[in-house]
């Protein structure tokens, strides 16, 4: 099903298209001056042009800098190395990500990882880090704006921006005052989201070292300082006037766009209020335009390009992923400005000899056009979507020929021949395909819109005045002049004469552009519509289950919230949900054991084929070799529990304090009872409010996927014990599930009410236990204990882990679920998640959410494998 379209999710992209546009329309405004910039550029002083590289590095010490004070005033140290390449990774990942810096705050580099930094340690960090440079713009700002308002009388530009990020610094205290407080604001917080409560806690709870933090507003400080240090540079490496005034306010205003226009980093928000304010302090136009380019390949071009090296330091995977990114992001810039520059005369010239000039006023309005939609599909492309692959393939083509028509530009021509070889070359990297109803939705509609517009168009012109545009039109010119305009090809015939004939074309030229758009939105969409399993097939898949079942999760795999696989080689399935362009297998494959590497192998080419990422979560250890012909990683998540039924006994010491507190409840009247179905409708609906209470107390909402959930459907099948008052109120139940292990039995739900007594839970599991023995079972199966058993963690990801379980409050209660297996448990068993690579480890966890949580809904379920990490 496509999700309904929600405005909220792309107002990031939207205005920093509206920035872009508005930044095209002056920047086309000054051709004249921009055919300025090269040669002053080429004239600029090398030796102030050195300056301004290694005021570029001082920049990014200053932002490691802060990094580290931010860490030491958590009482974490963090070398001045981790920290600038935390820095720059982060930076280069902020001009991609939607919310620009803010999001990619959430990114931790391997080094940081590897160090065993608890995760909620680096948010602290993040956000006094984040804090900081919002506190160092206003301490920056603020003589700043006193001194334009004395020395230059232009404060307006800068005090209302100054204003609005003093509210917001003074806002952000006041909430994270509340939080650390418990105030009022975390009371109301915690009440609409319980489940971030515990989270929201611990990130508060953070002790800050006022001293340290003082450190990190120094360094930022220092940010901002080189950063109106790197602006007078490029003002002295053009040969012109340096004033110190005007580089403050500049630079000031600039910052506070950025903060506003946070998508792909303030790009055409910083260089359009730059350009305009150094043109209201006294340079040209052209001059305000080659100090603005100059300052912006310090200031924002170097570090983009460090953070690239960064990346690509690390490692192949990542860099290819990366790279493509950056040069798609680098054409769309190329493009926009080829467009709005000046041609050079001699190749103009040339070019007129082959191509008639409407195809070269053609090709230039395209290529600008393409330079747009480039920029927001490398945002797309970062994602890992196949159609923002075709699209940026299809437009770096388009490109090529453009500039090569419009006037042989073979430079930017030759840039976008290379996007096109490595777009080729990574094309295995983007393997999320949009929803084909999504695709199929947006192709009808843009074809309705064509048909609509040019229409429109069409009868428009050919019965439209003659004043308006001074010529009578013929039905083939109308159909000529409303065909260019929808495709937004410049047509120099069509020159309007009145007023109502350029609001005219207006009035055509904006229902294109929303078409174009609305077809670049449905297209990137990576929407995975649910196949609901077939009458037959489930017939099929009940009767593969029984027949090949071989694991406790089995029953798990034939429920509604999973598809099946079916083999077309052999008799086999695998279970699986979607979510985050993921395929999260349950366990490994139901067939033959002969045939199970090649039923994954089969799955793995259909998620090639549907453009899905194929996981493998809750594998048991002695299964791991399947996946070693796959190139596959693995994540120990935990350890299943599992009791030896012969070997279990009530009796000797170990077992006093167990046998005293069931003891105790048959004192007090309690009765346990195995019920053998079918259950009474009474019954059903006493278990009803048992789980509900159990629910509402927790303040938590069911699980699925590895787990059931509360069904009177399926619990009129099983096997139920009860922990009942005398007077017959169910106090709490657990239900036994089909085990298609031999000579095992296992359970689902163990649940309970507030007021019922402390050793309930133990009680159930003995009667379990006592009733598995009577039915001649050898092992009883009490699940999975997350997050622990990790005693020799075999990679970075594992030690996080592990280290995650002893120290983050909010993991901590998995240790008192082994703790309470334990009692029973003889054995032990390992169980990983396998996946293709390092890189996936950013998306799964969220994917991993998505999929337990059964028909949309968010919160805990309450079965015998609790959450999972």
């Amino acid at each position: 099903m496509i999700k309904r379209f929600s405005p909220r999710a792309y107002w990031k992209e939207a205005l920093a298209i509206l920035v872009l546009l508005l930044a095209i329309v002056f920047f086309r405004s000054e051709r004249k001056e921009l055919s300025a910039i090269g040669p002053q550029l080429k004239q600029a002083d090398l030796l102030w042009v050195v300056a301004g590289i290694l005021t570029s590095f001082l920049f990014v010490f200053f932002q490691g800098g802060m990094y580290r004070q931010s860490f030491a005033a958590i009482g974490h140290r963090l070398s001045f190395v981790n920290a600038i390449v935390l820095f720059l990774k982060r930076n280069f990942l902020s001009v991609f990500l939607p919310a620009g810096g803010v999001s990619a705050l959430a990114y931790t580099p391997s080094r940081l990882r590897k160090a065993g930094y608890p995760k909620m340690a680096v948010r602290q960090a993040s956000g006094l880090f984040a804090f900081a440079g919002l506190l160092t713009v206003f301490i920056v700002g603020l003589p700043v704006v006193f001194y334009a308002a004395f020395r230059l009388g232009a404060w307006h530009n800068a005090a209302a921006g100054l204003l609005v990020l003093l509210v917001l610094i003074l806002l952000l205290a006041v909430v994270a005052r509340s939080l650390k407080k418990k105030g009022w604001l975390y009371q109301q917080l915690s009440r609409r989201f319980p489940r971030f409560a515990p989270e929201m806690e611990e990130l508060f709870a953070a002790n800050v070292h006022p001293l340290k933090f003082t450190g990190a507003v120094i360094y930022s400080v220092g940010v901002e300082l080189s950063g109106i240090l790197t602006l007078l540079i490029a003002m002295k490496a053009l040969g012109l006037p340096a004033s110190v005034g005007a580089a403050a306010i500049a630079y000031i205003i600039a910052v506070l766009m950025m903060v506003v226009s946070p998508f792909l980093r303030g790009l055409g928000a910083v260089e359009l209020s730059m350009v305009y304010f150094l043109e209201q302090s006294g340079y040209s136009a052209a001059q305000a335009l080659s100090i603005t380019a100059l300052y912006r390949i310090f200031e924002f071009w170097l570090p983009l390009v460090l953070g690239l090296f960064a990346f690509a330091w690390k490692g192949k995977k990542l860099f290819l992923r990366v790279f493509p990114v950056l040069l798609t992001f680098g054409l769309g810039l190329v493009n926009i400005l080829s467009a709005i520059t000046p041609p050079l005369h001699r190749r103009l010239s040339l070019l007129r000899e082959y191509l008639p000039l409407d195809t070269i006023h053609a090709s230039n309005l395209l290529v600008l056009f393409m330079g747009l939609l480039l920029l927001v599909t490398a945002a797309f492309l970062f994602r890992g979507l196949r159609a923002a692959w075709a699209i940026a393939l299809l437009l770096s083509g388009l490109s090529l020929i453009g500039h090569l028509t419009k006037a042989l530009d073979y430079e930017e021509a030759a840039m976008a021949a290379l996007t096109v070889i490595v777009l080729l070359i990574t094309a295995s990297q983007y393997r999320i395909r949009s929803s084909l109803q999504s695709l199929r939705t947006g192709l009808l509609t843009a074809g309705i819109c064509f048909i609509a517009v040019t229409l429109f168009a069409f009868i428009s012109f050919y019965f439209i005045d003659q004043r308006h545009f001074g010529v009578d039109f013929t039905w083939q010119q109308s159909l000529e002049h409303a065909g260019k305009m929808f495709l937004l090809l410049d047509d120099p015939g069509l020159q309007p004469r009145t007023h109502f004939g350029q609001e005219f074309i207006w009035l055509v030229r904006i229902p294109a552009l929303a078409t174009w758009a609305l077809l670049v939105f449905f297209v990137t969409r990576p929407v995975f519509q649910k196949q609901r399993t077939a009458a037959d097939q489930r017939a099929r898949a009940i009767e593969l289950v029984r027949v090949y079942g071989s694991s406790s999760l089995d029953h798990f795999k034939l429920l509604d919230d999973k598809q099946q696989f079916f083999s077309a080689f052999c008799e086999g399935l695998l279970a699986y949900g979607t979510a985050g362009g993921f395929a999260i297998v349950l366990e490994g494959p139901v067939c033959a054991a002969e045939n199970r590497m090649d039923l994954i192998g089969e799955f793995e080419q259909f998620c090639r084929g549907q453009g899905l990422k194929p996981a493998y979560y809750r594998v048991d250890q002695d299964d791991l070799g399947l996946f070693a012909g796959f190139k596959k990683q693995k994540l120990m998540l935990g350890q299943e529990a599992i009791v030896d039924l012969q070997q279990f006994s009530m009796e000797g010491k170990d077992r006093k304090s167990l046998r005293n507190g069931i003891s105790g409840l048959q004192k007090k009247g309690y009765v346990l009872a195995v019920h053998q179905p079918p259950h009474s409708a009474a019954m059903l609906d006493q278990l009803q409010r048992v789980s509900d209470e159990w629910l509402l107390h927790f303040q938590q909402e069911e699980l699925g996927f590895s787990q059931g959930w509360f069904d009177k459907g399926q619990l009129q099948e099983q096997v139920i014990i009860t922990l009942a008052e005398e007077a017959g109120a169910v106090k709490a139940f657990l239900n036994c599930i089909p085990d298609y292990a031999e000579d095992e039995i296992t359970y689902d739900l163990i649940r309970k009410t507030d007021d019922a007594p402390g050793a309930a839970m133990d009680a159930l599991i003995v009667k379990l236990i006592d009733y598995a023995q009577g039915q001649g079972k050898q092992l009883l199966n009490l699940g999975l204990a997350p997050m622990t058993g990790i005693t020799a963690p075999d990679n970075t990801p594992e030690q996080l882990i592990n280290l995650a379980a002893q120290k983050i409050k909010r993991f901590r209660h998995y240790q008192g679920l082994r703790d309470f297996k334990e009692k029973y448990a003889s054995i032990w068993e390992n169980k990983y998640l396998v996946y293709d690579s390092d890189f996936d480890l950013l998306q799964l966890p969220v994917a991993l959410n998505r999929v337990m949580k059964r028909a949309g809904q968010k919160g805990t379920g309450a079965g015998r494998t609790d959450l999972t990490p």
